[in-house]
């Protein structure tokens, strides 16, 4: 029986019930044989249903993704705050330390001025020691000269 005319001509000609369900159990055998693969065949209420449970599992999984992502959100302002805490003090830390620098060279500047100040006096007075040492002599050698010059005049 390969048509739906052959299967209505056998169940017309079938002489009782008993003869009309093997020939309907007949075709339903051929139909297996001829479609192995029938029961596997999805229908558009098999579709619907699938497509209804992804889209409602794809709405789990955004609303789960939404959640994270503002816990996430949450976690990386809370972790910036904390950074810029840290980067604050540590800012006013160095802040600190630079002044103490600061005024630790200016104390050694200082004192390395006034040290120079005074090595530059203790120069003077030497240089100026040294000049008189020799300039007075020579003034009593000048007023000796002009003194014997005027003798022999």
């Amino acid at each position: 029986m390969s048509s739906v005319v052959e299967l209505y001509e056998a169940l017309a000609s079938a002489p009782d019930d008993r003869a009309r369900a093997r020939v309907i159990a007949e075709a339903f055998e051929r139909l297996d044989e001829r479609y192995p693969h029938l029961p596997d065949l999805a229908t558009q209420q098999h579709l619907r249903e699938t497509e209804l449970r992804l889209q409602r599992e794809i709405e789990q999984v955004r609303a789960n993704l939404t959640l994270q992502i503002e816990q996430l959100r949450g976690e990386v302002k809370t972790a910036i705050e904390q950074l810029r805490g840290e980067v604050k003090t540590d800012i006013e830390q160095l802040r600190g330390d630079v002044k103490t620098d600061i005024e630790q060279l200016r104390g050694e500047i200082k004192a390395d001025i006034e040290q120079l100040r005074g090595e530059v006096k203790t120069d003077i007075e030497r240089s100026r020691n040294s000049l008189l040492m020799w300039l007075i002599p020579l003034m009593f050698a000048q007023v000796g000269a002009m003194a014997a010059l005027v003798k022999l005049l």
